[in-house]
Order: C-alpha cells, then structure tokens, then sequence
C-alpha cells in the first residue's frame, strides 16, 4: 500500500486530497491519505464568522467563478443549493476627496472599449488621448516575464496607469504593478497585444470571458465560505486527518519521507505534498539547495476590519459595492468593500456591514499594525467618516491580522518556482509543492493547482503501481 501525505489543511491541501481520494477510487488503487494541519481547524485563510446577524469572512470573501475548475468542484460537493452570487453594482475609486466611478466596461481597471476610457473621470483628456496610442503602436519587446507596469505603461500611458490601473491592480497583487510580472498577473494581456495588436480591442473581442451575460462574476454560500472547507473535510471520510499537529521536519530515507511532528511522533510516507506558506515549507525541509531560490519568493501582510451598522446599508452611495483608495490620499485604507451590498446574505437585516483593508505597502501600515483593537477601530471609522459620511457606532466589529501571509508575486518568482521544482525533481522526486505562495493567488487558482497536483501525484503511482 502506498501512502500519500498532504501538508496543510487550507483550501490547496483539502482539494488536492479530496482529489487524490477520489481518483483512487476510479482506479481501485490501495492508497493511504493522510492531512497533517497545525492548527485547530482547517481552512487555512478561509474562516467565515458569524456574529448576530452578520456573516463575515476572516480571509477571502468570494471565489471567481470563471476559474476552471471551481464551479465543477461545487456540483461534485452538492452544493449548488448553498451557491449564492454578488450582486453587481459599481466600483469607485476615492480621489481628491470624492468618489470617483470605474467605468463598468473595464477590467482591472483597463478600459475593455474605448466609450469606457472615454467615460472616465480619473483620466484627463491627455491622458485618454496618450491611452489610444494603444491603438496604434506594436509590441517589440515584452515578454511574459516582464513587469506588469511598464508594460501598461507603455501602451496605455502614464496617467491611465496611476489613476485608474494601478488601484485596482496593485490590490489584486497586493504589490507594486512594476515589480510584478506579466506571467504572474495577467498573461493574456500580452497575447491579445500581439495578437490583436491592441490591449483594448484583444479585451472587447474577448468581453464576454470576462464580464458574462449576468456580470455576476463571484460566489460565496449561503453561510459563508467555510461552507466549502466543512464538505471537503466531510467528503475526505477514508483519508486520516491530524489537527493540531505541527509538521517540523522531513527525511528521506531510500524512496520514502519521514514526517516528524513536534511532540506527536512521526509517519513515513511514498508522497508527501507540501500546501504549506513557502517560508514554512523551507523550515520543515532545511535543504541547502532550495534555500537561495525560497529566499526569493516574497510575502505581504493585511488588516482587514469589518464594521456591522445598526443603519441601513442604503444610506451608501447608490448602485455601489464598495471602493479603492488612490495613493496619496488623506484616508488610512487602501479600499473598502460595501459587504452588505455586495453579498445580501452577509447581513440578514440589511444593514450595513462595510470592510476596510490596510495593506503592508501602505505608508501608514507601520504605525498601524502595532495599534490596538479599538484604535484600529478608530482609524477605520474615521475613514468611513470621511469617503461615505457615515458617523454611526458600529455594532459589530472583527479585526484580523494576516502578518506575512499574503503572496506576493514580484520579478523573479516564476524563475525561483521552476527552479525549486527541478532542485526538487532530483533531490526528493516524490515531494511537491503547492498552493498560492507558488501557483496562483485567489481560491479558484488554489482549487485548480489542488487538482493538478493531484492528478501528476496519482500518474506517477498508477505508472508505479
């Protein structure tokens, strides 16, 4: 019998396992799973709260729906009954000390038509008439190993970048757009560039990727994201599953690996895939020749602080789900979600429930992650004073750290990500890495990287077997 370790309980740990159960199954394989999670509960940065009547999500609060693989994994978990949708609405960006609207025509920011460039606000004319060189001028040297940002720039022009672009962008990323790469954020833009010569016209021919007949673009669950990680727990019956059990070291010992936890023995295991955040994944190996590429990889840290209203959530602007901050503003946040707009299950009574994001390359993030409960609290609700003009006492409140456990994908990841795998493919071709601090951020991109993973994990032992 084989025997298959996965290590980390959060979403990439728990699909890669649900996967490798069920295809050991298809190919009535005598297989042994085994989960190791440290903590308590299982779902990593996805933990949903319930306090009175508001729902709110610790890490993530939706998936994108068009991501391959996530709507398949919902109907194999029986969960279409529990599906529920956001509700669209506009973005805004807060500038100068108003609310500025992102035309609905873009993506990211990136005007999908050139009547959305035109109908922005954040974009003088100069600056829309240096957008349309877009039209006219040819690619001759980005790749996809490029930075995002000067790629951008120059098709799209210097303004259109800073005001509209890189707010959105940059928040997505949770980085500088001109340390990211292209391969690492939006590949495709550099296809339809070449392809079509144009950035613009490449994203009206393929609108309909993006936007969708309804526009409804992300899911959630009726009560709440944890949803998913409660069934695929369920789901994953034959497989073992240690909670609490903190992973400190492996060996290798022949062909197999020897897992050894602190203070809970050990197991020895033919596979073992690591799900794990990639500095966490580098203490537990302490392999001379993976550390110079784990060094490079990079993560960032978030406060995220929800503020639940006893006032309905209609005194917002209209038709809107929230906004982004423009660098240099006097507001502390670097955006804020209208919750209960967005998603109407988050709040039974309709009432507001808004969430603030300050991010670690915000220039007030040093003085703010060292701040108490209730000062943060503070800061948020001076900010909510000053964007939307709402001067209420919250009546729920949830404020969550993130320190060092957000992905941050800058020149030079997808070279380090390759070269762990072929350092890994000699040294220990049985152990493989996985999840967001590698292959992708968002829970779509970590559902499909479990999925993969588990179908090159179940190739190799059908072909050993």
């Amino acid at each position: 019998m084989k025997k298959i370790a996965v290590v980390g309980g959060g979403i990439t740990g728990l699909t890669t396992l649900y996967y490798l159960q069920k295809m050991s199954r298809e190919h009535n394989l005598d297989i042994e799973l085994v989960l190791i999670e440290r903590d308590q509960q299982l779902g990593g940065k996805i933990r949903t709260i319930t306090e009175g009547d508001f729902i709110m999500e610790a890490g993530a609060d939706s998936i994108v729906a068009r991501n391959e693989g996530v709507l398949p994994l919902v109907d194999e978990l029986n969960l279409q009954d529990e599906l529920v949708y956001n509700e669209t609405g506009t973005s805004y960006i807060y500038t100068n000390g108003e609310l500025h609207r992102i035309p609905p025509d873009t993506i990211f920011g990136i005007p999908m038509s050139i009547e959305a460039l035109n109908e922005s606000t954040l974009i003088s004319e100069a600056g829309k008439k240096a957008a349309l060189q877009d039209l006219e001028t040819r690619n001759t040297q980005f790749t996809k190993e490029s930075s995002i940002g000067e790629f951008l720039e120059a098709f799209l022009g210097k303004e259109l970048v800073e005001n509209q672009i890189a707010p959105v962008l940059s928040g997505v990323y949770s980085g500088n757009l001109y340390k990211l790469t292209m391969a690492s954020t939006l590949p495709y833009l550099l296809d339809y560039k070449n392809d079509y010569g144009s950035i613009i016209k490449g994203l009206a021919d393929n609108k309909q990727k993006f936007k969708g007949s309804s526009n409804k673009k992300f899911i959630s669950f009726r009560h709440g994201l944890s949803t998913i990680i409660d069934r695929l727990e369920k789901e994953c019956c034959n497989a073992t599953i240690l909670k609490e059990t903190e992973t400190k070291s492996l060996q290798m010992t022949g062909d197999k690996y020897e897992l050894n936890f602190n203070g809970h023995g050990s197991i020895t295991a033919d596979y073992v895939i690591f799900a794990t955040p990639h500095d966490v994944t580098q203490q537990i190996l302490k392999h001379e020749k993976l550390n110079k590429n784990f060094n490079v990889l990079r993560n960032s840290s978030l406060l995220s602080i929800y503020l639940g209203f006893n006032v309905p959530d209609e005194m917002l602007p209209a038709d809107g789900t929230g906004f982004i901050v423009s660098k240099g503003s006097e507001v502390r946040c670097d955006a804020c979600t209208w919750t209960s707009r967005k998603w109407k299950h988050t709040s039974r009574k309709h009432n507001l429930l808004v969430r603030l994001f300050y991010k670690s390359t915000n220039t007030h993030y040093n003085q703010l992650k060292n701040l108490r409960e209730e000062e943060l609290t503070g800061v948020a609700l001076e900010d909510i004073k000053r964007t939307v003009g709402i001067v209420a006492d919250p009546i729920s409140i949830e404020v969550t750290k993130w320190n060092n456990l957000m992905p941050n994908y800058h020149l030079g990841h997808n070279q380090s990500v390759n070269a762990l795998n072929d350092i890994l493919l000699t040294e220990m071709p049985q152990v493989k890495l996985a999840g967001a601090s590698y292959f992708g951020v968002g829970i779509g991109a970590c559902i499909q990287n479990g999925k993969e993973t588990a179908e090159s994990i179940m190739k190799d032992a059908i072909n050993k077997a």
